[in-house]
């Protein structure tokens, strides 16, 4: 009992992910449309429209008439992953993402999880220039680059329908992230990863940090899979994690002793520090 609520986000995570999966493919096998199509394009109970606001955005940059289906699916998802946090997408709902946790515990567990054979600082922004070539190719081609090419879409596509040769794909991101570089495909390549950084740069969803808990013992930075935005809190100058890059994938929260972070509301985290104010004053 004791392991399932230390492992709990992880446990949660984990239903979720196969959950998406199970039901994509229970949709083209026996006609289910509890939630049809794929990670791109899907409609829930066959009505509610879901779509990728990257994949439509190359889309509209390869010159395609977009529907309105299309534009309400786009709507609610970045309605959705606006409040909660964009790339809760790629922690919660994303199946590379048991790939690469996979290939994280791997180095871990090998003892190299701070060992690169490429710097990665010097590529920590190169998702965010692929994202634009990735639209300058669409452009130029007329048609969306990157869902020829995305392991999301080969991942899910393969469940629904076939793999083929798409795990050749998965297990070249695999060996890159376990012996070439941590956090490699999500962290500094995936464009997908980026579009939700935007999405979710205002979400009311946060890791809260209580200062006077933290010990430093720094075991959430070995966890996290963008510990760069961890830095602020622990070096005590944020009440929460702020970098729109962090996943809300809760393994932070998992592994500390000090019981130093959860999940909170962001106009908690205002209001809590309102109220500090006050006692401070009052003092």
């Amino acid at each position: 009992m004791g392991s399932i609520i230390k492992n709990r986000y992880l446990i949660l995570r984990r239903i979720t992910q196969i959950l998406i999966l199970f039901l994509y493919f229970t949709a083209n096998y026996y006609g289910w449309k509890i939630l049809a199509g794929n990670l791109s394009f899907s409609k829930l109970f066959d009505t509610i429209p879901l779509a990728d606001p990257f994949a439509v955005l190359q889309m509209a940059f390869a010159g395609a008439v977009i529907s309105t289906d299309l534009i309400i699916g786009v709507l609610i998802i970045l309605f959705f992953y606006g409040l909660i946090g964009g790339r809760a997408y790629c922690s919660w709902v994303c199946p590379v993402n048991m790939i690469t946790d996979l290939a994280a515990w791997v180095r871990r567990k090998t003892h190299h999880e701070k060992d690169n054979l490429i710097s990665a600082q010097k590529i920590k922004k190169f998702r965010y220039f692929f994202l634009v070539i990735m639209l300058v190719v669409s452009t130029l081609v007329g048609a969306a680059a990157f869902e020829f090419i995305s392991p999301i879409g080969i991942f899910t596509r393969g469940i629904a329908f076939t793999l083929g040769f798409g795990w050749v794909w998965l297990l070249v991101i695999f060996l890159f992230d376990t012996f070439v570089l941590k956090n490699g495909w999500c962290g500094h390549i995936c464009p997908v990863g980026v579009m939700y950084s935007i999405i979710g740069s205002k979400n009311i969803v946060r890791v809260y940090h209580e200062k006077d808990n933290c010990t430093n013992c720094g075991e959430c930075l070995i966890v996290c899979p963008e510990n760069q935005v961890l830095s602020p809190v622990i070096h005590k100058k944020s009440d929460y994690i702020s970098g729109i890059e962090c996943t809300n994938c809760g393994r932070c929260i998992e592994v500390c002793n000090d019981n130093a972070l959860k999940f909170t509301l962001r106009y908690l985290i205002k209001q809590k520090k309102g109220e500090n104010h006050e006692k401070t004053a009052n003092s």
